[in-house]
């Protein structure tokens, strides 16, 4: 069953980040092989580039994959805003990942700066994926902002650390069982991205995890078959945890000896 995100339907449920790989070729490698058909590209990078940014996005291009531009590295709702309009006219798209940090050691969002650029990018005409908490009244006050999807970390950027909160995370999903969800920082290993899907998340953003692993292309595909595992086991109906033993054979009929 496919994931709608403002009206664009897609079939993979893990979106990729494109930042830290050894090479262009070893990024398209890992985009193949994982069939991911969302990634997400810095402005900055762009830009920054010249004329091999060019080379860089006509590469991204060439995947035909979606791109969603973020506003990497901004610190305020100001400078998202400003960045997030460059990157439409860059890309051609008015998607945005919204991002606006709010402490350096961390890479915290500044979630009073980020629904304000929301607010603002909303209204005019962007449709805004935000890079979030956990926190229930924040994705709230989100979605009043016009959000329509929220992307809540499960651990800081880049750590690696997997899911940290599980009861916030699990809070957010029942708060929100007609928002798309997608889990977006802290994800270190195939099994966390398992995990979060089994609570019933609908995608998973991966970056750090997949570029810096011995063999990016193939922790690109371990991703994807875990994200899946994850997805197909929610739609299953997982066991909740007992306390007590239950056997799993009946003992209806069972012989009497002695």
């Amino acid at each position: 069953m496919s994931l709608t995100l403002y009206g664009s339907d897609v079939s993979s449920r893990m979106l990729l980040g494109t930042a830290r790989y050894p090479s262009p070729a070893v990024l398209a490698g890992a985009v193949r092989r994982s069939k991911v058909e969302i990634v997400t590209v810095s402005l900055r990078r762009e830009t920054a580039g010249g004329r091999n940014g060019g080379a860089f996005f006509q590469m991204i291009r060439d995947l035909g994959v979606k791109v969603l531009p973020n506003t990497a590295g901004c610190h305020s709702a100001s400078e998202a805003v400003l960045t997030a309009k460059m990157a439409r006219e860059v890309f051609a798209t008015n998607w945005i990942k919204l991002e606006v940090i709010g402490h350096h050691d961390t890479l915290q969002p500044d979630v009073f700066e980020l629904v304000e650029a929301a607010r603002i990018l909303s209204a005019e005409g962007f449709e805004v994926f935000p890079y979030t908490t956990d926190d229930l009244i924040v994705g709230e006050k989100l979605l009043a902002a016009g959000c329509q999807v929220l992307m809540p970390w499960c651990a800081p950027i880049g750590t690696a650390a997997g899911p940290q909160n599980l009861a916030a995370l699990r809070s957010m999903r029942a708060a929100f069982p007609d928002v798309p969800l997608i889990v977006d920082a802290g994800l270190g290993r195939p099994s966390h991205a398992t995990t979060v899907m089994e609570l019933g998340f609908d995608a998973v953003l991966l970056n750090t995890a997949v570029a810096g692993a011995a063999d990016p292309e193939l922790m690109a595909e371990a991703f994807a078959g875990a994200v899946e595992a994850g997805r197909q086991g929610y739609l299953a109906g997982l066991l909740e945890p007992r306390d007590m033993a239950v056997p799993s054979t009946p003992i209806i009929g069972k012989g009497a000896f002695g």
